[in-house]
């Protein structure tokens, strides 16, 4: 959550959206944030990209929008997961001091509704809005103490990804647009946190005809250079 001040509308100050944005840079599995807008003395805390719902947008307009106003991401992967309604979710100690410097009732309950989003990070390069002091890739592994139940929320998103990760393809949204096998595996290793036997990976993966080899290989490498591949369903 944000301040909402600036956005033309009224805001419900009891519903809100918090997006989790995941990405790959090929090695790792990185979640974005956001360091919250500081005012004076108070230290400033990371937390996911969220703001409040206004009265007269649907949720995933919502979503869209604070995506686009906090982090100038525009036209990505975004599903909703679940609704997060802990009556005491905004109440912590660590978070009431921010609140009342933007808020008229920080200690009023806010819902908020939680969206998962998937970005190729060769595409995309995030930027932080007036109401972020800045944003960054972190790490899943090494996320660090977030404002209000942003640490679970993240957890969830991870699980969630984990569970339509592999039936429902959507980790090809994390990839470049061409890619090599090795690169798939180690998404499939990050992502399920699994180690898996080369042979029977690559055996598995052409059998389920869901990529397209390419007449291409990979460039300015230090190694002999592998073949590339696309996603079939991608038209690019």
């Amino acid at each position: 959550m944000a301040n909402s001040a600036h956005i033309e509308g009224t805001p419900n100050p009891n519903v809100s959206i918090d997006c989790v944005v995941f990405g790959f840079d090929n090695e790792k599995l990185k979640v974005l944030l956001i360091e919250q807008k500081n005012k004076g003395s108070i230290n400033a805390q990371f937390a996911l990209p969220g703001d409040l719902v206004l009265e007269d947008e649907d949720l995933h307009q919502s979503a869209t929008r604070i995506l686009k106003e906090l982090t100038d991401l525009e036209g990505i992967y975004l599903k909703q997961f679940k609704t997060f309604g802990d009556p005491n979710r905004v109440r912590d100690v660590k978070d009431q001091e921010w609140l009342r410097t933007f808020r008229e009732d920080p200690e009023a309950r806010v819902i908020t509704v939680a969206y998962y989003s998937l970005v190729k990070m060769e595409d995309y390069i995030p930027q932080a809005a007036s109401l972020a002091g800045k944003v960054i890739w972190q790490n899943v592994d090494e996320v660090p103490q977030l404002a209000f139940d942003h640490n679970q929320i993240v957890n969830e998103a991870l699980e969630r990804l984990r569970e339509e990760f592999e039936y429902k393809n959507v980790g090809y949204e994390l990839l470049p647009k061409k890619f090599t096998l090795s690169m798939l595996q180690k998404l499939h290793e990050i992502i399920l946190g699994i180690e898996l036997d080369k042979r029977n990976f690559r055996k598995k993966i052409k059998k389920s005809e869901v990529l397209i080899p390419l007449e291409e290989k990979q460039s300015g490498v230090d190694h002999k250079p592998a073949q590339l591949f696309r996603y079939k369903s991608s038209s690019r």
